[in-house]
């Protein structure tokens, strides 16, 4: 029995974690409660600690303090949707009570529980009891109870999972959501699982044997869609170059960071007292390297060529095979010949489909992100978007209620001022752009843009993923599904029905002046007519048009305002 968690161990225990989670992803996927393709939570943890487990595997870090701030800032650059930054943050929470320390004992290990939890809830603006944070809170106080008298972290551990398996089945109860679906939550049967596996690791049970997990290979393929937009010549800069400085000059990181972006893109310099973490795309990664030595020994040297990673990216891609849904269209942009001059303010959206990626260009929108539903884009993402946006002063649209937390979290890793616009749906990214006025003050405009979207109505037609119940109405696989504003109005087995349905409940808004409906990929335009027409009968006061938005999972998107 373990009597103390040295780095060498808690590297093992997230290696553990991340493959446990990866096995019972599925699992934790149908644990969703709307039967709508999303970023699922299972998919989402399970990328999101991967990143921390292959981040792991070639770090050199050997003592608890350096394996857990690694871990950390992996998971914070790779957490996708709201269950994966919040995954992050209880890691964030752990790094900070483990920081300094070369092993930790059972009290201190249930005081970085402890702190885990109070981590994640101070990070979430309005914190929901029925959730992961549910979970995390009441097996953290368990294990602080149990450190009294049973020190050993194998015990520690032991009184949280069991207290988590309880704490879990409640959630049910906690939440009316769950509680008509009769599951409970996913994120936190996520975080079961992750001291579930913590706890085999702390006993000494048979482990994976380190096959490569499924987590890796899905963030590979999540990746390659996005990249087959472009060919790598198109990539300006070629070499992804990342460090870690051990600071030993009182030079101020901000010199870095300068020097570093007149040397390429997507400069990301964080720094603490102790480390300046660097993240660079450039042609000359030994420029980059040279003047990093000006502040410190370097650690962890990173040097990938992205063109080569491009085309086996691609290659992947293209073998890949295909849903029977709405495919992906690409939304990524070319990247520019010379770099662009700064911008007084500049704009960065989520977004998928060639369509929408127009759309938005053609609104002011500098840098996008490929993804939204079923393809939730990591915090790393957001933040290389920002870093190239031209622009110290940044908006951001996620365009998603499960991006919107993973965008916030770029904010603290960042020098520019960033504002993030809690857009859910691609009618309010849209709705905030055409309200963005040159001559207003950041604030100003944060202000109107929000007020302007907030008036905005979505109705979507797309398909249930899974058998499901929901508000006592029983889902079929396959089922076409109407919802408003994000509320299920009706299930059909005809997309004309759904249409229909979804067309008398727009009609009930009062006030519409503009409703534009957006066919996805896949769709015919004479079928987006037919839609249109439809609409019009019913809302013969509104001007109602059709674009080509070219989406996945949504057969049309359709902004009311």
């Amino acid at each position: 029995m373990n009597e103390k968690i040295d780095g060498r161990l808690f590297r093992t225990m997230i290696r553990e974690a991340a493959f446990a989670i990866d096995e019972n992803r599925q699992r934790l996927n149908d644990l969703n409660v709307f039967p709508v393709p999303d970023g699922d939570t299972g998919t989402n943890m399970g990328l999101t600690i991967g990143a921390a487990a292959r981040a792991l595997e070639t770090a050199g870090e050997e003592s608890l303090t350096a394996v857990a701030d690694t871990a950390a800032m992996a998971l914070l650059r790779g957490a996708r949707g709201n269950s994966g930054v919040i995954l992050s943050l209880l890691f964030r929470g752990i790094a900070k009570t483990f920081k300094g320390c070369a092993a930790a004992d059972g009290v201190l290990l249930a005081d970085a529980l402890v702190c885990a939890a109070d981590t994640a809830y101070r990070a979430v603006m309005k914190p929901t009891e029925g959730t992961i944070l549910t979970v995390a809170r009441v097996s953290a106080e368990a294990a602080r109870a149990a450190a009294e008298n049973a020190p050993l972290p194998a015990d520690v551990v032991s009184a949280a999972f069991e207290s988590s398996q309880k704490a879990l089945s409640e959630t049910t109860s906690q939440n009316p959501v769950l509680a008509r679906a009769g599951v409970v939550d996913a994120g936190g049967a996520g975080w079961v699982v992750v001291l579930s596996s913590m706890l085999r690791v702390l006993r000494g049970e048979e482990l994976h044997d380190g096959a490569s997990s499924g987590a890796s290979a899905s963030a590979e393929g999540t990746q390659a869609s996005a990249q087959a937009a472009f060919s790598a010549e198109e990539i300006r800069f070629a070499y992804c170059t990342e460090f870690i400085v051990n600071r030993t000059s009182d030079r101020e990181p901000g010199i870095l960071r300068g020097f570093l972006e007149g040397l390429g893109d997507c400069v990301v310099v964080v720094d603490d007292e102790e480390i300046i973490k660097v993240h660079v795309h450039t042609n000359h990664p030994g420029q980059a390297i040279e003047e990093a030595l000006t502040f410190g020994s370097l650690d962890s040297i990173k040097i990938e060529n992205m063109r080569i990673q491009h085309s086996e990216k691609v290659l992947a891609g293209a073998n890949a095979g295909t849903d029977n849904a709405p495919a992906a269209a690409p939304a990524s942009e070319t990247p520019a010949a010379e770099p662009a001059e700064l911008e007084p303010v500049a704009f960065v959206a989520v977004v998928a489909g060639e369509g929408l990626a127009t759309v938005f260009r053609d609104l002011g929108v500098h840098r996008l992100v490929e993804g939204g539903q079923t393809m939730n884009p990591s915090t790393m993402e957001i933040l290389e978007a920002v870093e190239a946006a031209p622009s110290d002063v940044v908006f951001v649209l996620p365009n998603n209620k499960n991006i919107i937390m993973a965008a916030q979290q770029a904010a603290p890793l960042t020098q520019k001022t960033l504002y993030v616009l809690p857009t859910v749906s691609i009618p309010q990214g849209i709705s905030a752009m055409l309200a963005y006025e040159a001559d207003r003050t950041p604030e100003e405009n944060r202000d109107a843009m929000e007020a302007a979207f907030a008036g905005t109505h979505t109705a979507l037609v797309t398909y249930a993923a899974r058998d499901s119940v929901l508000d006592d109405r029983k889902i079929r696989e396959g089922d076409y599904l109407s919802l408003m504003d994000g509320r299920l109005v009706d299930t059909n087995r005809r997309e004309h029905d759904a249409v229909s349905v979804l067309s008398k409940e727009i009609a009930k808004l009062s006030g519409l002046s503009y409703i534009t409906v957006f066919y996805g990929q896949g769709v015919e335009e004479t079928s987006a007519d037919v839609v249109r027409a439809q609409i019009a009968r019913d809302c013969p006061d509104a001007e109602v048009s059709v674009i080509y938005g070219g989406q996945p999972v949504y057969y049309y998107i359709i902004s009311a305002e």
